[in-house]
């Protein structure tokens, strides 16, 4: 991902990167002494003049690549990350006299814990907001676009790969739009939750300070801050089960994209829908003719690697032996490989669509050869009218011989029903037999 679709992955690392998680490493230590210092019940630390107050957010909100490579210089030393951060983060306090007498509350009574859940938290909070909605957001309305505007082009449907009851191309678009919308609703819902409670969850070393301060309170109002919820009950870690629901959320978006991928290439293989040359393009390094549906290929592909990594953390991330191991630690490091992947699969998947064009003549061609698909509404027409046997009838007449508009005709003239149910059946053809496929196409 950082080589060939470097391109296709870079606005991550606003997100997952390793600058990006050293960033919200200061910024959630620099949130966390400021409302400490702002509550009137920690009375021995004082708020900031307004000189340091500025250079704190500033650092926060400016935080650069030069700031991260001060903190990495220190971690070599401390061999640990968030300590670094802290130790970095009094080298600033030195520097402002309103600060430095201060500094020890600087991760104040927090586990490397409380500061790591709450900065990946943050990042995930950003990446879905800011990049990943938008994105999921694009290719919904690129897929609505399509299913109004082939709300009426008449497609011969396959069920267990055989011809069936006819359908249109809008709306097999919208079919996939319609389950798009859930699963990011879905998405959207899940709560990002953190948590500020302590080496074991339960505010041991606070309550030993400040017996008298409502921590639950406090530690809840600074994640509400941060823009996510508290979680109440925890170990060292929070357990991640947010993180297990949101990429479980995810996966189940991709699958469904795994699904449309899968189906365009099928009505590519059948003629059905057709790709546009790109000039300069090779699609075979043997065969000149070709236009190979690569970009449905690559995006089923990346899917299903970021599915495995998707299944993999909600699998492992909510599971730590007593009240804390490692495991979840460097797992957490991978977050952004499963969005990476999907990245790479929307980008591959848009790029499909771009050169998409309907093939109107195949589809108007298969369906004239497919009068036989017209045995369902007559034989459902018979039942309304109580004929007997109807299903059975149609079989015998249909199952594994060629049918045309006149041999249907010829029939429907021997049946006992009334004329005007007779007068209709004969107007259907394979390409109007389409019940309300044009409306549902049009509802997305």
């Amino acid at each position: 991902m950082d080589g060939r679709y470097a391109s296709k992955t870079a606005p991550l690392r606003e997100h997952f990167s390793e600058f990006a998680l050293i960033r919200e490493r200061v910024r959630v230590e620099i949130a966390w002494y400021l409302h400490l210092a702002d509550h009137p019940d920690i009375s021995d630390l004082p708020a900031p003049d307004a000189p340091a107050r500025d250079a704190l957010v500033s650092l926060a909100q400016n935080f650069s690549v030069e700031d991260a490579s001060e903190v990495k210089a220190i971690e070599r030393t401390t061999n640990h990350d968030v300590k670094a951060v802290e130790y970095f983060l009094k080298n600033v306090f030195a520097k402002h006299e309103s600060l430095q007498p201060h500094n020890e509350f600087l991760h104040f009574a927090c586990t490397s814990e409380d500061i790591n859940n709450l900065s990946y938290a943050c990042l995930l909070l950003r990446w879905r907001c800011d990049h990943l909605m938008p994105s999921l957001g694009v290719l919904t309305t690129v897929l609505s676009g399509l299913a109004i505007a082939h709300a009426e082009t008449p497609l011969l449907s396959r069920t267990h790969g055989q011809i069936a009851s006819p359908s249109t191309v809008g709306k097999e678009f919208a079919n996939v739009v319609h389950r798009l919308q859930r699963h990011t609703k879905t998405i959207e819902a899940v709560q990002i939750l953190g948590k500020i409670n302590g080496a074991v969850g339960n505010f041991n070393a606070h309550v030993s300070a400040y017996p008298d301060v409502d921590w639950p309170t406090l530690s809840a109002s600074f994640i509400r801050a941060l823009g996510m919820e508290p979680n109440t009950h925890t170990t060292q870690i929070e357990p991640h089960d947010f993180i297990a629901e949101l990429f479980d959320a995810l996966a189940r978006y991709n699958v469904t994209l795994i699904d449309f991928a899968r189906d365009v290439w099928g009505y590519i293989s059948l003629g059905y829908l057709k790709q546009k040359s790109v000039a300069g393009e090779v699609g075979s390094s043997t065969m000149p003719h070709k236009i190979n549906p690569i970009d449905f290929e690559n995006a089923e592909g990346n899917f299903g690697l970021a599915n495995a990594m998707f299944d993999h953390l909600s699998r492992k991330l909510p599971i730590s032996r007593w009240q804390r191991d490692l495991t979840d630690s460097t797992v957490l490091r991978n977050l952004g490989v499963g969005a990476g992947y999907t990245d790479i699969a929307l980008a591959s998947l848009q790029r499909g669509i771009d050169k998409l064009d309907v093939n109107e003549a195949a589809l108007a061609a298969d369906l004239d050869n497919a009068w036989e698909v017209l045995a369902e509404p007559i034989q459902t027409v018979m039942r309304r009218y109580g004929l007997p046997e109807p299903y059975e009838q149609l079989k015998a007449l249909t199952r594994g011989q060629t049918i045309t508009q006149a041999t249907l005709a010829e029939f429907i003239e021997t049946l006992d029903i009334p004329a005007d149910a007779k007068s209709q059946l004969r107007a259907l053809t394979p390409s109007n037999y389409l019940g309300i496929a044009v409306t549902l196409a049009t509802d997305v």
